[in-house]
């Protein structure tokens, strides 16, 4: 079957596989999989059907990413379709793609719409939105994850084989474990966010979501770079993906230190995932994880969650009403920060950066569950701030520490429930843990996103 896009490129150029074949395909799985809530906006199929015959017309197929659909978050602009955030009365209709889609479009790629996400990126859990709960492809019963919930969905389900999400976080981490796909958050600057609506500026990331990590890092080539457009864009390059090296080392929690909130099966699946590493010829080095615990504990307690208030404050102030209750709560706590209350949060976050590059000069990268357990839709419902910063327990320290992360499946559970692991470095080390992913995802053998579950 020809699902991954090296798949898809290799079918294209043998001539056995045409661009708008791929595209009624993916629109054929949307219709029957029949979950409305994974896009806000669709285009007209005939719409991408015709610029998939001018592409294989114009026959450009050396095109990193030709003929290959692909799905953006909304919060993120395309051209010719509306960025509502998960807000209808934010929504606006851009004049022009964010830097990512465009390069993406240059890229051969084809944009398929706008998916479904927690309200102004502020979430783990994909609830917080008006659009529909969408379902988890394992047990519809839980939660798919947030806040980039229906970019993850669309590639697990095989409507796409990549997708554009955002990650400040854990938004492009944590749908991607409860989806069985990988989630990549590249190093903070990599990608340009010009076009995207923000949720903390001086965090945010675009993220890739991918079946596999040949095709997330196929993907990232194309969208990073330097933009003058985005003051927070660094000339970083992403590097050629090598071997895994031998006796590569890597930090784990020590054994009192790992948050489970007493779900047995996912502690057991990351003994399962440490196991295998070891396996692989990797060597597991206890740390002592409490100072990016501490650090994580400064995103909702600190300045940044007044980012997000900066976002919605003329909003809030005309129409409160239209927020998200859950969204208008954690955002207008930002409201009454002062400055004093940021620089001693900022002088904190700055020790703790020296306490985790001394970690670092020990290991050459951290190895954590993506998320420490998985909810069902009706428990978040009924407690929806703690259970989603429980979920944020390994991810919510990344972007403040300027770590780069790439999360993998791991294993299916006892219950049916995917289990990954996330891979973390200092920025700058993307093709160094696309080493280890790559290796460590083919040694699961796990099936490909959903896509075997016949959805």
């Amino acid at each position: 079957m020809t699902e991954t896009v090296t798949e898809i490129l290799d079918a294209y150029r043998r001539g056995a596989l045409k661009p708008e074949d791929v595209v009624a395909r993916s629109f054929a799985r949307i219709r029957r999989h029949g979950d409305p809530a994974i896009f806000i906006a669709l285009r007209d199929e005939a719409d991408v059907v015709a610029e998939a015959t001018a592409l294989a017309r114009d026959g450009q197929t050396s095109l990193p990413l030709y003929g290959i659909p692909v799905a953006v978050k909304d919060n993120i602009d395309v051209k010719g379709l509306p960025t509502t955030a998960a807000c209808p009365a934010f929504g606006y209709r851009p004049g022009k793609d964010a830097t990512s889609v465009a390069k993406l479009r240059q890229a051969g790629a084809l944009i398929l719409g706008k998916t479904n996400l927690d309200q102004f990126a502020t979430g783990l859990v994909g609830v917080r939105t008006p659009y529909g709960i969408a379902r988890n492809l394992f047990d519809d019963k839980l939660i798919a994850g947030g806040s980039s919930t229906g970019s993850a969905l669309a590639v697990a389900a095989g409507f796409t084989p990549l997708a554009l999400g955002t990650d400040t976080a854990g938004s492009g981490r944590v749908p991607a474990a409860f989806s069985n796909i990988v989630g990549l958050k590249p190093s903070r600057g990599m990608v340009s966010c010009a076009g995207v609506v923000p949720a903390c500026r001086t965090l945010d990331c675009v993220s890739v979501f991918a079946l596999t990590v040949d095709d997330a890092m196929a993907m990232l080539n194309v969208i990073a770079g330097p933009d003058a457009a985005d003051p927070y864009s660094h000339p970083r390059p992403v590097g050629a993906v090598g071997r895994m090296p031998d006796g590569v080392k890597l930090g784990v929690p020590l054994p009192g230190q790992r948050l489970f909130f007493g779900d047995t099966l996912s502690a057991k699946a990351y003994d399962e995932a440490l196991a295998r590493l070891t396996s692989l010829g990797a060597k597991i080095v206890e740390i002592d994880i409490e100072p990016f615990y501490a650090a994580a504990r400064l995103l909702y307690d600190g300045p940044w969650v007044a980012e997000r208030y900066l976002v919605a404050k003329a909003l809030i102030a005309s129409s409160p009403e239209s927020l998200h209750p859950v969204t208008r709560q954690i955002i207008l706590a930002g409201a009454h920060r002062t400055a004093a209350d940021a620089f001693a949060a900022f002088y904190q976050l700055e020790e703790l950066r020296r306490v985790a590059e001394h970690t670092f000069r020990t290991i050459d990268a951290l190895v954590l569950p993506t998320a420490p357990t998985i909810y069902t839709v009706e428990q978040v419902l009924a407690d929806p701030i703690q259970l989603n910063s429980r979920l944020g327990t390994y991810t919510n320290f990344v972007n403040l520490l300027d770590l780069c992360g790439l999360a993998v499946p791991s294993s299916m559970r006892a219950d049916g429930a995917p289990f990954g692991i996330t891979l973390l470095a200092p920025a700058g080390a993307d093709a160094a843990l696309a080493a280890i992913g790559r290796h460590y995802h083919a040694a699961t053998k796990l099936p490909h996103g959903a896509l075997t579950r016949g959805k």
